[in-house]
């Protein structure tokens, strides 16, 4: 793993950019292997691509059984212990969850990305909530309206299997990130990955691009580990590295913290 400096420059916008710049966080002392940011576009698009035969199965079981996944009298209920601005958004992204049914995964996914996107200013942890890293539920975030790269990460990732989105297809994913083009500082940061089905390419959701864009087109990021409600993993596609639950104790946090707030 690159070494991560503790004081980031802002990173460069460009005219596809969110206004958003990316604060480090801590990571787990994972290793993994990665394609450089200027490796042809298919290797890189194979180090996002997962096993197809590791997850077949449990995309299987899950495709019949996607359906909503989440409690609207309990976040509408948190969001007033929140504070106002939570229940004025959770009054705004509940009919954006409710339509999800009627509506295909790719514009589902655009939504939810820009969604969060308009609503969340990136700032720092240390500003928004005086700590050096602190991983905000879905509802925190809103009502904060603030929020770094996982808190955006985060709140999409809940909001989409709210929608109905199998877990099995969704990854948070933490990347090295090539900011200002080849040659450019490296910087820690944070996505979301979207896998439509089994060994596909994913689709990334991020605060710095407002673009959903195929992992393919995302030359900065270099995956090195990922992970969901259910598992750990090297890279986006590397084995197994245990429970992440364990492993990640801010990750297990905020999954109470959201489930607590009517997300399944």
């Amino acid at each position: 793993m690159l070494p991560i400096p503790a004081r980031r420059p802002q990173a460069e916008r460009r005219s596809d950019e969110n206004t958003s710049s990316m604060r480090p966080f801590t990571p787990p002392p994972l290793s993994a292997s990665a394609s450089p940011a200027g490796a042809p576009r298919r290797v890189r698009a194979m180090a996002w691509a997962r096993p197809a035969a590791a997850i077949a199965v449990v995309v299987l079981a899950l495709a019949s059984s996607l359906g909503q996944a989440w409690d609207q009298d309990r976040m509408a209920q948190a969001a007033q212990r929140v504070g106002p601005r939570a229940v004025a958004s959770v009054r705004a992204l509940q009919p954006l969850l409710a339509s999800a049914a009627a509506t295909d995964e790719r514009t589902l996914l655009a939504s939810v990305n820009d969604f969060f996107n308009r609503r969340v200013v990136f700032t720092d942890d240390l500003a928004a909530w005086g700590s050096d890293d602190y991983w905000a539920s879905p509802l925190e975030t809103l009502e904060r309206g603030q929020g770094d790269c996982e808190d955006y990460a985060i709140a999409k990732y809940f909001s989409l299997m709210a929608a109905g989105v199998p877990v099995a297809k969704l990854r948070l994913v933490y990347v090295r990130a090539t900011i200002g083009g080849p040659g450019g500082a490296v910087q820690a940061h944070m996505v979301l990955a979207y896998y439509a089905q089994p060994g596909a390419e994913p689709l990334i959701l991020d605060n710095l691009v407002g673009e959903v864009r195929a992992a393919s087109r995302r030359p900065d990021l270099t995956p090195v580990f990922s992970f969901n409600s259910e598992g750990l993993w090297q890279g986006a596609a590397g084995a197994a590295a245990g429970d992440p639950t364990v492993r990640l104790s801010r990750w297990r946090e905020v999954l109470a913290k959201a489930r607590a707030e009517g997300f399944q």
